[in-house]
């Protein structure tokens, strides 16, 4: 079982008067209040811990614990010519059998205090079985150096930030299924949209870009949504504009912009994210996705980005000499650092953003600790344990080595699957009541980890909480174990369905438990 650090909420105490709702708090604006709350119909949605839309009420010792994916490996180093030490802006996801990665290539000198380009920005590409081992192939089409021998899929406009995306809106052409994002206002105008049959041979969509209103000099992304059947797209702006003048400066804070559309073509709805209960902060990238096992559910793990100035702790961090060389040719290149958060949302504009680290830098090493450090590609997989017979784990990669020596590596981190952030107790024992819900299915399952002594019971309650006969809490089992997918049971049976489409609650009891997500089906 994880543990980070606890706030322990006292029995009827709402978050601002439990933590006084300071910057840093671990519940983020994610425990619940006493306001009564309306019928959900959950259905058989999977329901993950990461706001307080489900939870009604807490007893006892229960907060939310934010928890952080494990550093495995590092998969990949762009050391080649086309490729260099500022690479990045990696988009990974699984397509049937093959994982993909893509990613800017792009390299610099240091000459006279001046960052010096040492060649064209491209799009490259590499290809892996298992998202463990990756591997670059030689595709032949684009001409670098004089030769063909590399793996570039796209040069030119749109090369800064070239995003793909599978395309999952039902009927959606073959020959269009993978789609990408990329291009700057100085470049395309905006975001163009590229198509491709095959995720190697790309092609410009539009002569023109499909969203202008931005600054658009990060990653920007787009998606099919199944909640809504409609496309979103998350870009870069800048809270004050930019000015348009040959001098492009940007005024305000980096933040990001949201809109919809039916065709990837007109989009409406055009709005800035905002966020529970947190400060502004700099978000340097979005990296927004539907999570997979709860699409309803949107994702963010935006890269924070933070301007510390020089001071001695400052000098006290990795390679000093390269950091003050870098700061020569502009102080945030040395002094500025970078690390990945975690939001979510439910309606694609209002996100629960946490604010502490949900990828911090980690312990002190060569290539850590400064800007562009930990920046994950967007999207997360699915790869096996190293443990055998464990269920298969959700994997990030995240950029180390930018801005430094001979090009960037990507580090693989791993977390369990819905494993973000649960409801947690000690021993000495916590609980939640949900707000009342509308199933559908046969049985309860719940994706927790208990330790040896610990344990979870789950009593169903009327919608007015009182407890349903057979189900209450003297009736439920005690369940403990580590599982993604347990089934609770009451005198040995986990059987429901005489309850689905009848307006319930759920209470749960923890004790040296994690829960994560809990799902009817």
């Amino acid at each position: 079982m994880t543990i980070n650090r606890r706030h322990f909420l006292e029995s009827g105490l709402t978050a601002a008067v439990a933590t006084g709702a300071v910057q840093g708090d671990a519940v983020r604006g994610a425990q619940p209040s006493r306001e009564p709350k309306s019928l959900y119909q959950m259905g058989s949605r999977r329901e993950l811990f990461l706001d307080d839309f489900l939870v009604e009420q807490t007893k006892g010792q229960l907060t939310y614990e934010l928890h952080h994916p494990i550093p495995r490996e590092q998969v990949i180093h762009h050391n080649r010519s086309w490729e260099g030490t500022s690479s990045g802006y990696h988009t990974v996801f699984r397509d049937g059998d093959l994982y993909r990665m893509y990613y800017r290539g792009f390299d610099f000198d240091l000459v006279d205090n001046q960052i010096r380009a040492t060649n064209r920005e491209v799009t490259c590409v590499a290809h892996s079985s298992d998202g463990i081992a990756w591997e670059t192939p030689e595709l032949g089409l684009f001409a670098h150096g004089g030769s063909q021998q590399n793996n570039i899929v796209w040069q030119g406009p749109g090369s800064h930030n070239f995003s793909p995306f599978v395309d999952q809106r039902p009927g959606c052409p073959e020959g269009e299924r993978l789609k990408a994002f990329g291009g700057l206002k100085s470049t395309t105008g905006g975001m163009a949209l590229f198509t491709s049959p095959d995720g190697i041979h790309w092609k410009r969509a539009h002569d023109k870009a499909v969203i202008t209103n931005g600054a658009f000099d990060s990653a920007n992304i787009g998606f099919w949504d199944p909640t809504i059947e409609k496309y979103r797209a998350y870009w870069r702006y800048f809270t004050a504009g930019v000015t348009e003048a040959k001098n492009w400066k940007p005024a305000g804070i980096r933040a990001i912009r949201t809109a919809v559309s039916d065709d990837l073509v007109t989009w409406t709805e055009e709005r800035e994210l905002t966020y529970t209960d947190s400060p502004d902060q700099q978000m340097y990238t979005n990296n927004v996705i539907p999570y997979f096992r709860a699409p309803h559910l949107l994702l963010g793990f935006p890269m924070r980005y933070i301007e510390r100035g020089w001071s001695p702790s400052m000098r006290a961090l990795p390679e000093l000499k390269k950091r003050e060389l870098r700061a020569a040719a502009h102080i945030r290149y040395g002094t500025a650092l970078t690390e990945t958060q975690l939001m979510a949302s439910r309606d694609g504009v209002e996100f629960n953003r946490w604010n502490e680290a949900f990828l911090p830098p980690g312990i002190q090493r060569p290539d850590s600790w400064y800007y562009a450090h930990n920046d994950v590609a967007w999207n997360m997989v699915t790869t096996a344990s190293s443990l055998p017979g464990a269920p298969d784990e959700l994997s990030f990669y995240a950029s180390s080595g930018k801005w430094h020596g001979e090009g960037s590596r990507m580090t693989r981190h791993t977390l369990r699957q819905d494993g973000f952030v649960s409801a947690t107790s000690p021993l000495s024992g916590g609980e939640l009541t949900t707000r009342p819900i509308v199933f559908a299915g046969d049985h309860l399952a719940v994706n927790f980890a208990s330790s040896a002594a610990g344990t979870l019971k789950v009593e169903i309650q009327t919608s007015e909480g009182r407890p349903v006969e057979g189900y209450a809490l003297d009736d439920a089992d005690e369940t403990f174990g580590d599982e993604l997918d347990r089934s609770v049971t009451w005198r040995g049976s986990p059987d429901v369905r005489r309850l689905a489409g009848t307006p319930i609650r759920l209470r749960v009891t923890l004790s040296d438990t994690d829960l994560y997500a809990l799902r009817f089906s």
